[in-house]
C-alpha cells in the first residue's frame, strides 16, 4: 500500500474520495437496462444475464425442491456455523423491536407510534465471485422479525445457471422460498417494475458493486425505496504503536478480497506500524486464493501517517467508513469521538470479519461516505412508523382553543371549524 506522510489538512477531502466509474456511462447503462426490463420483462432479464454474466438461463425462478435439496450439499460444520450466526443475529435484532409507548401530551390527548411491516421487500444477495450467504441472514432475519409478508430474493447464478447451495440453505433456514437466479442491474430493474416471474416490491435491500448501487438509486427515482447506497466494501483501521501489524494486515486483506473496487485504508501515527503492516500484507496476500482481486484493490488503497490519533479520528470522520477498526490499547477512549461510521470494532481482537458473519450486528452498511448520513440495516429498515392520536371529550376541550387560534392565524378557517363544530356540540 502507498504510504502518505502527514498530508496537509487542505488535502484531506481530496484523499477521502473513492475511485468512481464514469457516472455518465453508468447512468446511461442503467437507464437502458431498466427500460428494456420494464417493456420486455423476463426476456430482457435473461438476455442481460447472458450479456453481463455469461450465463444461459431458461428459468430464472428457483424451485422449492431445489431449495430444499440444497441442505444435502452443506456440511454439518457449515450448517452449525450458520445456525450459530442466525441465533446471534436474531438476538441482536429482536431487541430492536419497540414497545408502544402512549404519551398524554395534554389531559385527554393521547399520542403514540406503532410499526407496520413493509409488505413486499426485495433482497439482493451478491453471488458472483463470492456467494454471500451471510447476507441472506443479515437481510432475511430482520425482514422476518419485522413481519414482512412477501420476501423476494435475487442473487446472480454461477456459469452453470445455478445458485450456491449455501445461499439456498440459508434462505430455507429462515423461511425464504421466493428465490430468483438473477443479479446485477437487471435484478434491481425486475424488482422495481416486476416481470412475468419476479414480483414487484416496495423496497430493495442489499449490497453490491457500483452497477448495483447505481441501479438501486435509479430504482428510488422510480418509486421504489432502497435501504441505502451500499456499494463496494471498505474498511478503515486506526492504529497506534500498540497495534499488531499482523492483525491489521489480515483485516485490510479481508476487505480487499471482496473485489477490485474495494477500499482499504490505514491511518496511524506510527511510521513503524505503517511499514510493518505493508510487510505483513506482502506476506499474507500470497496465501490467499483471491490474491489477484485483493492486489487490485490495494492499488486504490493507502496508508496515511498523521501527527496523532486525534488527527486520525478527524480524518476518519471526514471519510465516514463502512467499517472502522480501532486498533489500540486505548480504543475504548476513542469511541465517543467517532461521529461517522457504519459499524465500529473496538480493540485488537474485534476483527471486522466477526461482524460480517456472526457477532449479531448487521453487515449491510452504508459505503462511499454515506455513513455520514445513513445507518446500517436494522429492524427499522423493514417497517414504517405510523403515528396515532386519540382525543376524549376532555381532550378536545383542553386543546381545541389552541388549534382554533393557530388555524385562524394561518387563515385556514376550515381547519379551525373542524374543532369549533365539535366544541359547539359540547356546548362550548
Amino acid at each position: 500500500m502507498k504510504i502518505l506522510l502527514n498530508p496537509p489538512k487542505q488535502n484531506w477531502l481530496a484523499l477521502t474520495q473513492r475511485p468512481q466509474t464514469r457516472k455518465e456511462t453508468l447512468t446511461d447503462l442503467v437507464i437502458k437496462v431498466f427500460n428494456e426490463v420494464k417493456i420486455k420483462g423476463d426476456s430482457a432479464v435473461i438476455n442481460y444475464s447472458k450479456q453481463f454474466d455469461a450465463v444461459e438461463l431458461t428459468n430464472i425462478s428457483v424451485s422449492k425442491e431445489t431449495i430444499a435439496n440444497a441442505e444435502k450439499s452443506i456440511s454439518n460444520e457449515l450448517k452449525n456455523a450458520i445456525q450459530i450466526a442466525k441465533s446471534n443475529i436474531q438476538k441482536f435484532h429482536i431487541a430492536q423491536k419497540e414497545k408502544v409507548n402512549k404519551i398524554e401530551t395534554t389531559l385527554g390527548v393521547q399520542c403514540w407510534r406503532e410499526s407496520r411491516a413493509i409488505d413486499s421487500v426485495g433482497l439482493y444477495i451478491p453471488g458472483g465471485t463470492a456467494p454471500l450467504f451471510s447476507t441472506v441472514l443479515m437481510l432475511g432475519i430482520p425482514a422476518m422479525i419485522a413481519g414482512c409478508k412477501n420476501i423476494v430474493l435475487c442473487t446472480p447464478p454461477n456459469k452453470n445457471g445455478e445458485i450456491d447451495n449455501a445461499i439456498l440453505y440459508t434462505a430455507a433456514l429462515i423461511g425464504i422460498t421466493n428465490v430468483f437466479c438473477v443479479g446485477g442491474i437487471q435484478a434491481i430493474a425486475a424488482l422495481t417494475y416486476g416481470t412475468e416471474t419476479i414480483p414487484k416490491v416496495k423496497k430493495i435491500f442489499g449490497p453490491g458493486n457500483q452497477y448495483v448501487t447505481a441501479a438501486k438509486q435509479y430504482a428510488q427515482n422510480n418509486g421504489v425505496a432502497i435501504d441505502m447506497p451500499a456499494g463496494p466494501s471498505e474498511v478503515l483501521v486506526i492504529a497506534d504503536n500498540t497495534a499488531n501489524a499482523s492483525f491489521i494486515a489480515a483485516d485490510l486483506l479481508s476487505q480487499a478480497e471482496h473485489g477490485a473496487d474495494s477500499q482499504v485504508i490505514l491511518l496511524t501515527d506510527s511510521f513503524k506500524i505503517a511499514e510493518a503492516v505493508n510487510t505483513e500484507i506482502d506476506f499474507q496476500i500470497n496465501e490467499l486464493p483471491r490474491k489477484a482481486l485483493a492486489a487490485e484493490a490495494l492499488k486504490n488503497s493507502k496508508t496515511i501517517v498523521l501527527q496523532n490519533l486525534t488527527e486520525c479520528i478527524d480524518w476518519s470522520n471526514l471519510y465516514a467508513p463502512e467499517h472502522l477498526i480501532l486498533a489500540s490499547d486505548t480504543a475504548e477512549t476513542m469511541v465517543y469521538k467517532i461521529t461517522n461510521a457504519g459499524s465500529v470494532f473496538i480493540g485488537h481482537y474485534s476483527c471486522e470479519a466477526v461482524g460480517d458473519y456472526a457477532s449479531g450486528t448487521n453487515h449491510t452498511l452504508p459505503t462511499n461516505g454515506f455513513a455520514a448520513n445513513y445507518s446500517g440495516v436494522s429492524i427499522d429498515s423493514f417497517v414504517k412508523k405510523i403515528t396515532f392520536q386519540q382525543l376524549s371529550v376532555e381532550g378536545i376541550i383542553n386543546i381545541g382553543p389552541t388549534v382554533e387560534v393557530m388555524a385562524e392565524a394561518e387563515q385556514l378557517l376550515a381547519h379551525k371549524n373542524a374543532v369549533t363544530v365539535r366544541l359547539r356540540s359540547l356546548g362550548g
